[in-house]
């Protein structure tokens, strides 16, 4: 076979898997990685009811790492009120649930120094354990299988495939034409994962299989994109892009960029409801990386279905939404307010926002528990 001809079908294998979700055959999976229950629906195991006996001991909390504080702050969703804050490592990025839903790891990337680092939290205390010192921990994610922390090394433009126990290295996927690597997903079967390239304006697909790039796709108006989140039925990401202000459409299968949904400015985080029809997009009121206190933040709702806008929620008097996730009801999304030293609890029916008052530059905050089977990683991207 032509090398060319060979690429193009290897690719097409690759993703059989989301052209069995688009009807009803089941999805083959990648060895070791859970079944998918419904192949319409990537996030039917995320549902309310589907707490996972893994995290039956675990508090119901809600932990801010504190950017310029070098700390994490924990928050009772019981009671809107702050219960415990403690030191971690340098600059943390992320609180990110390991695969097996029994850890929750802060990424300290220590921007710009050479001591980065991971501190584990033990959900059933609320507590932090010994630190790990590794290279550049901006993010971090897990293989589908289980069998790896794959760790986002921004700075380095590198991916480092870690022992999800331990973090020792097993081997790394150098991304060279992704300058600031940062959020990802995976198709639905497992074998991809599509990084975003946040100051390249651009996506890198990555093999997991096979430990290679396949390919990158530059994104029209000159974007900065952000997070990542698949469709339901895996064939579709969407990318919100904090330039753009809004969500790129991409298609997984040719990886080709097919449509644009404007949101607000500086769309930035996003996150399925609880019953995987919307997606709720953070704009962080700021097309910078940097911005002001009292931005003009809000979230918009995407219908899945119709990939509309269908409601648009305001922080009142401004604010800087950034990231975060879904209680288990689903009735509150948590987002940390970057520029504003808070955390906004938001009513997922009616827009109406609570704020409480953390550390300083607040990120990428992980509310826990969490319904799924296993976790994907960044602050909670549940299967």
């Amino acid at each position: 076979m032509v090398p060319k001809l060979r690429w193009i079908a290897s690719i097409v294998c690759v993703w059989a898997g989301v052209a069995a979700a688009q009807g009803t055959r089941p999805v083959e999976t990648v060895p070791g990685m859970p079944p998918v229950p419904d192949p319409t629906n990537l996030y039917s195991e995320t549902r309310a009811d589907k707490l996972s006996p893994a995290v039956a001991g675990a508090l119901p909390r809600v932990y801010v790492p504190n950017r310029q504080g070098n700390d994490v702050t924990v928050i009772d969703p019981a009671t809107m009120k702050v219960v415990d804050r403690f030191p971690v490592g340098i600059n943390p990025q992320h609180v990110v649930p390991s695969w097996d839903l029994k850890t929750l790891w802060v990424t300290n990337n220590a921007e710009g120094r050479p001591d980065g680092s991971l501190t584990p939290i033990d959900p059933t205390t609320g507590k932090p354990g010994k630190t790990i010192m590794i290279e550049d921990p901006y993010n971090m994610y897990f293989s589908p299988d289980g069998k790896s922390a794959i760790v986002v090394a921004e700075a380095l433009k590198r991916l480092d495939f870690r022992d999800p126990q331990t973090m020792a290295l097993q081997y790394s996927i150098a991304v060279p034409q992704c300058k600031g690597i940062n959020h990802a997903d995976f198709s639905i079967d497992g074998r991809l994962a599509i990084f975003t390239c946040e100051f390249q304006g651009s996506l890198a697909r990555v093999d997991l299989a096979n430990r290679k790039v396949l390919g990158y796709l530059k994104l029209s108006r000159g974007g900065m994109p952000q997070d990542i989140r698949a469709s339901p039925d895996g064939s579709t990401f969407f990318v919100a892009d904090m330039k753009a202000g809004g969500v790129f459409v991409v298609d997984g299968a040719t990886f080709t960029e097919t449509g644009f949904i404007k949101t607000g400015i500086g769309s930035h985080g996003l996150y399925p409801s609880r019953d995987g029809t919307k997606l709720y997009v953070a704009n962080r009121g700021t097309s910078h990386v940097y911005g002001p206190p009292k931005g003009k933040g809000s979230v918009s709702v995407i219908d899945f279905a119709t990939r509309q806008v269908v409601a648009t929620w305001p922080i009142p008097g401004g604010g800087s939404p950034d990231m975060g996730n879904v209680s288990v009801d689903g009735k509150v999304l948590w987002l940390s307010g970057r520029f504003d030293n808070l955390v906004y609890a938001i009513d997922t029916t009616t827009g109406e926002v609570r704020s409480i008052r953390v550390g300083k530059e607040p990120h990428g905050l992980t509310v826990w528990p969490q319904p799924g089977r296993y976790s994907l990683g960044h602050t909670g991207n549940m299967r």
